[in-house]
């Protein structure tokens, strides 16, 4: 591909980064998987953000020339970097090579911001994917990159996986007068599992005399600077065995545990062994102070299938105190969603603040990913990008292996944007579906969560002989089985879609005008639940009471 070119395209791409200033990261490690894949999980969850599919090509290039980056969010030019001389196709946030990321921003402190940076989140997230063929090689793109051109974003945490190792990295940067970024990355151990959703996780970690990316035994890594850097601007005293990366650099105040870590601890409780190891970290999550940290990594009870980390992407705290589906904002059809804001007073003048909880599962995703990446199977078979549209609870995950050369239409980058709606695009269609579900929520999802397990039950029930036959035509030719994984994801992915149009108009059909039709097409008029009438009785009194007929002399 010609230098030029490559140019138009890293400003496409980066304009592609995620909008994350309210993600969800699941890790987990091959030990902690059913059959050996190492896992990452991503929510990018913003109310501005459009849902697509972005496909880069593998390309050749002229070493050592520029090409422009752009920031990710605003489209903002920010400067030019060297190009490399080869880079690695990236299908979503999922490379050639089975390298996956993911990110949630924790902003930290916002003095440190540097306004003359030239590489964003977003850009280091495509450029690392691009350039990296394992998830060190990642972090050591990712890591050189900002100490050469300065970090561009707020403070950010970010997932890495490739088919052996899962990491998360810390970073936040150093200030307008401070050139690069201080960072802590640590490996998932493996048999665990780790999560970050907005806040910063790493508190302590084993202190390094100098990063070997080579070097298999070593499982963190951090900047040379990264406590020096804070003792410096007063934000850290005491012994370097005590340092906090995310007491330093992003202190969690209320939002951040019971908005930001609260998301972990429910992922936490949901596969810890032992409920009591994250009951003593419950008065954390729900933002009480004094509490104790949640721990980084823990070990599930036991192993995770894929299918299992879909369905703890799709949460609303059921089960916890918490619960988004127990209290009086549920309404009467039991929605486990609050429209924005999140934080609110009853009067404007008024001293009191008031929240609604924020869950995994959340009504503003414009699209999630569940990467699974496997050791024992060619890249191109062994990467699979299971990715959904819109709501967690609601989507469907459908596989984009790595290896392929295209992605579907409806999926795909210039289908649709943001500003209009159209029948062409799976971020639209699947948003249909779920806005329209709002308005009685409980019945409908009935109705949703059928078809969306049909449709992903079998993707796993032809998964294994699908990739018997891309093996064997590997074994012969690997372009062969790289068209073959095209063409099924590419045709699987539309065939999502149309069926997705298909439900849509069957919930306008069965639910017309509050109305529900019976399993004859009949209209009926269903009373609203019990309790709700007890409410409206309790909080209105005699109001709606119908007076008594008068008796005829």
């Amino acid at each position: 591909m010609k230098t030029i070119t490559w140019t138009i395209m890293i400003g496409l791409v980066l304009a592609f980064a995620p909008s994350g200033h309210a993600c969800t990261n699941y890790l987990i490690s091959k030990g902690a998987s059913t059959d050996g894949s190492t896992m990452i999980t991503y929510s990018a969850d913003s109310h501005y953000l459009y849902g697509e599919l972005n496909f880069i090509p593998a390309g050749e290039h002229i070493e050592g020339t520029w090409i422009d980056v752009f920031d990710g969010d605003s489209n903002k030019y920010l400067g030019k970097i060297r190009q490399v001389r080869r880079t690695y196709s990236v299908v979503g946030y999922m490379n050639e090579f089975q390298v996956a990321l993911g990110e949630t921003t924790y902003g930290g402190r916002e003095e440190l911001m540097d306004p003359k940076a030239v590489v964003d989140y977003g850009s280091l997230m495509n450029l690392a994917l691009q350039r990296g063929r394992s998830a060190r090689e990642a972090l050591q793109v990712m890591t050189s990159l900002v100490e050469e051109y300065g970090y561009a974003s707020s403070g950010e945490s970010f997932s890495i996986s490739d088919p052996n190792e899962v990491w998360i990295l810390e970073m936040i940067s150093k200030g307008p007068e401070n050139k690069g970024a201080v960072w802590v990355a640590r490996m998932v151990p493996d048999g665990y599992v780790c999560g970050h959703a907005n806040q910063a996780r790493i508190h302590q970690f084993p202190l390094q005399k100098r990063n070997n990316f080579s070097d298999r035994k070593q499982t963190t890594f951090h900047s040379a600077d990264v406590i020096s850097f804070a003792r410096e601007k007063g934000y850290f005293k005491g012994a370097d065995g005590d340092f906090s990366f995310a007491a330093a650099y992003c202190p969690p105040d209320f939002g951040g545990r019971r908005f930001c870590d609260a998301r972990v601890w429910q992922f936490f409780s949901r596969i810890s062994p032992d409920s009591r190891q994250m009951e003593a970290h419950l008065d954390w999550a729900l933002g009480i102070k004094p509490a104790k940290p949640m721990p980084l990594f823990i070990k599930p009870d036991k192993k995770l299938s894929v299918r299992d980390v879909m369905e703890l992407m799709r949460d609303h705290y059921e089960g916890s105190v918490m619960d988004m589906t127990k209290d009086i904002g549920a309404g009467p059809f039991v929605l486990p969603y609050r429209w924005r804001p999140m934080t609110w007073k009853v009067e404007k003048e008024a001293k009191e603040s008031y929240f609604f909880e924020r869950a995994v599962s959340t009504q503003q995703t414009a699209y999630s990913f569940v990467t699974q990446s496997r050791s024992w199977l060619p890249n191109p078979i062994g990467g699979i990008y299971w990715v959904g549209m819109d709501d967690t609870f609601s989507t469907v995950y459908t596989p984009m292996y790595c290896g392929i050369r295209s992605v579907p239409v409806s999926f795909a980058r210039g289908t649709g944007t943001f500003n209009q709606f159209s029948w062409d695009s799976a971020f639209w269609v699947f948003n249909f579906v779920a806005n329209y579900a709002y308005s009685r929520y409980s019945d409908m999802i009935q109705d949703i969560q059928p078809v969306q397990r049909e449709l992903e039950g079998k993707f796993f029930a032809v998964q294994p002989g699908l990739e018997a036959a891309a093996l064997d035509l590997f074994k012969r030719s690997p372009e062969l089985a790289r068209d073959h994984l095209t063409a099924y994801s590419v045709s699987e992915g539309e065939a999502v879609v149309k069926r997705w149009k298909k439900l849509g108009e069957f919930l306008i059909w069965k639910y017309l005008d509050g109305n529900v039709r019976d399993s004859q097409g009949k209209v009926t008029h269903p009373r609203y639940p019990q309790e709700w009438y007890q409410r409206i009785i309790t909080e209105t009194g005699d109001r709606f009471l119908v007076p008594e007929t008068e008796k005829k002399e």
